[in-house]
């Protein structure tokens, strides 16, 4: 496939602006239809406190005896369509709001091209930080979203004075940001997926780690900078020649990153600004620290609700960690979180009842959409509606198959349990008798694939794969434990603890926790994974079901601001916080976790030496190393559990 047909459909994915429909089925032609026919479209430049105008979308409903409250969304990736059609009419989204139910709720609906991209004027900043705003002509996304709420308040007519905000990934972020010092008439918020720490979790980094496919391919469309406000993406520079599927091949005879960032200006004819300050701040300084939006969210006076999927790689971290920094600075406010079985974004439009080869019973987007989302805004909104089935935390357990609610992310209702790495590939929830350690080479030539369907950017569904085709690699640890003898559900963050040594003197440590089905499991009468999973024969006996992966640069161990090189074969403690899970292991299940020092390339290459900067490694920084884990005595590796009680 070329790589600029790659990059086109990642581009409309990402941003839910389709310039060319698909074609479309009955139910989705009536909707466009019913939109046209009930709703009056106009574009406006709306302006900013320093004069620069932004670019908006107002879909107005056609009835003028209600009041409406207002819905806006602020994207980076368009508000398409513009303008007119050769018919001369105006050109309609096919949908509108946060979901497809919503066109007949009764909104008026407001789609933002944020500073400095397509049609606003201005100059973007990625995650632009959010500031004091000491002058007048300061601004940042929070006076941005002020701004235009004010003049929406006063220019369109048939509004009831009330504005909520939605967004999913960096219109997400938007939406955060947004909500710091905000305007009086925002009385509901819903960040979904949203973009808050680059370095921490989100989409770039995952505790420092670069995540390299799904980011090189984003950037190399993302990062290209505009001319002036356009309205189609014919200014983007085209990659030259062919880009192959087998993403593992080519990002491996890339080389290290500074090969990577290269690859830009050999195919684009320039370097990708942004990559390039990314690939100069390799720790958790101050520039990293200014984009990271949890630490602002004060002042926030809106009911929110923050959504998020289990298994979505990109923001899964931002999600909960919005929801608790809101929490934790704005005691007080509506502020309730919402986690299913799903994707990135996939709450908005997929069933929601399978995720690959995961089945999980219930058609859980649906649910979602009308028994969450809709009554959400519309109590906030409009004063109407139940809002008794949204709870303060609303979490699908991934293994029971079930709505569970709770009072906080960390439950109280949970305990911290340890469950020892033991000897001969074990796991036990008792300390054990003996101490020793298990050990692999690991080769940056020849890493861990972290799917079997590796394209250029990364498949959606390798969250919930089959890890078979892992636990028999020799540079995989695998350890497992006995099968069950009752339900165990683990509620909240997961916490390695690890004692480890490598004949390098840095490397990365990857662990994911599995749930291995008994060999006698069949999915249900029927039932099958759907036929664009990518899984033409999958066997469901003994499923070993990824449920959480993170990796863990040795490196900052003690501090992601002061990296600190290993001492070559010494024994030394790694541990941190992987996002969390709900989820239930069932009866005759056992309980798997893999440790590792690749995955790629999902995660970029460790040169497992330690480099200040191990950003501009080249392949000839590569070196293998033998990676020891230990356990028993004074060097007992365990998984901390969050244990329902």
């Amino acid at each position: 496939m070329p790589f600029r047909l790659i990059c086109a459909v990642f581009a409309v994915f990402i941003s839910f602006a389709v310039f060319a429909q698909p074609q479309q089925t009955p139910e989705q032609r009536e909707l466009a239809q019913y939109i046209r026919d009930n709703y009056d479209k106009r574009e406006v430049m709306v302006p900013m406190r320093d004069g620069v105008k932004l670019f908006t979308a107002i879909y107005t409903p056609k009835n003028r005896t209600d009041k409406f409250p207002i819905l806006l969304n602020r994207t980076p990736y368009s508000v398409a369509p513009y303008g007119k059609d050769k018919d001369g009419r105006d050109q309609y989204r096919a949908t509108l709001g946060p979901n497809p139910l919503f066109a007949r709720e009764g909104y008026i609906f407001v789609y933002q091209d944020v500073r400095g991209r397509w049609m606003s004027e201005g100059e973007f900043v990625n995650a632009r930080p959010d500031i004091a705003n000491t002058t007048s002509q300061q601004v940042d996304e929070s006076t941005d979203t002020y701004d235009t709420i004010e003049w929406l308040l006063k220019y369109v007519q048939n509004n009831n004075g009330r504005v909520g905000t939605f967004g999913i990934s960096y219109p997400g972020f938007y939406v955060s940001a947004g909500m710091v010092d905000s305007h009086p008439a925002l009385k509901a918020c819903s960040p979904q997926a949203p973009v808050s720490a680059w370095f921490n979790g989100d989409d770039m980094h995952h505790n420092g780690a670069l995540f390299l496919a799904q980011n090189f391919a984003f950037f190399s469309n993302f990062g290209q900078p505009r001319p002036g406000p356009v309205s189609d993406n014919s200014y983007l520079t085209r990659w030259k020649g062919m880009q192959p599927v087998d993403g593992y091949n080519y990002f491996l005879n890339l080389g290290g990153l500074k090969e990577v960032a290269d690859e830009y200006e050999k195919n684009l004819g320039f370097r990708i600004a942004f990559w390039d300050e990314m690939m100069a701040h390799p720790n958790y300084d101050s520039w990293w620290k200014e984009r990271n939006i949890l630490y602002k969210l004060k002042n926030v006076k809106c009911a929110v609700m923050t959504v998020g999927g289990w298994y979505d790689n990109e923001n899964l971290y931002g999600a909960l960690k919005v929801y608790e920094h809101v929490e934790r600075n704005n005691p007080g406010i509506y502020n309730i979180l919402v986690v299913g079985p799903w994707d990135h974004g996939g709450w908005s439009r997929a069933d929601g009842d399978w995720l690959g080869t995961a089945y999980f019973t219930q058609k859980t987007g649906d649910h979602y959409r009308r028994n969450l989302e809709i009554p959400f805004f519309n109590f906030h909104l409009k004063g109407t509606g139940d809002i008794s089935a949204l709870k303060e935390v609303n979490v699908y357990d991934t293994g029971s198959h079930e709505w569970r609610s709770f009072e906080s992310y960390e439950p109280t209702t949970s305990k911290d349990t340890a469950l020892y790495l033991t000897a001969n590939g074990g796991l036990s929830f008792d300390l054990p008798a003996g101490n020793g350690h298990a050990e692999y080479v690991s080769d940056p030539m020849k890493p861990v694939p972290y799917t079997q369907k590796i394209t250029r950017n990364y498949p959606r569904d390798y969250m919930t794969e089959d890890q078979r085709f892992a636990s028999t690699r020799p540079d995989v640890l695998v350890f497992q434990s006995e099968p069950l003898t009752e339900d165990i559900t683990v509620a909240g963050q997961i916490k390695p603890s690890l004692f480890v040594s490598s004949s390098g003197t840095d490397s990365d440590f990857v662990v994911k926790l599995i749930d291995i089905f008994p060999d006698d499991y069949a999915f249900p009468d029927g039932q099958r994974p759907p036929q664009n999973s990518a899984w033409t024969v999958f066997q469901p006996g003994g499923y070993q079901m990824l449920l959480r992966g993170e990796p863990m640069p040795a490196r900052f161990r003690n501090s992601f601001e002061k990296p600190e090189p290993l001492v070559a074969n010494t024994p030394t403690k790694l541990s941190f916080t992987m996002p969390g899970v709900t989820h239930t292991f069932k009866k005759g299940h056992r309980i798997m976790v893999h440790i590792q020092s690749t995955w790629f390339p999902l995660v970029a290459r460790n040169p497992q030496k330690y480099m200040a900067n191990y950003k501009q490694a080249t392949e000839k920084d590569f070196q293998k190393a033998t990676q020891r884990v230990y356990f028993g005595g004074r060097n007992s590796s365990a998984i901390m559990l969050p244990v329902q009680k």
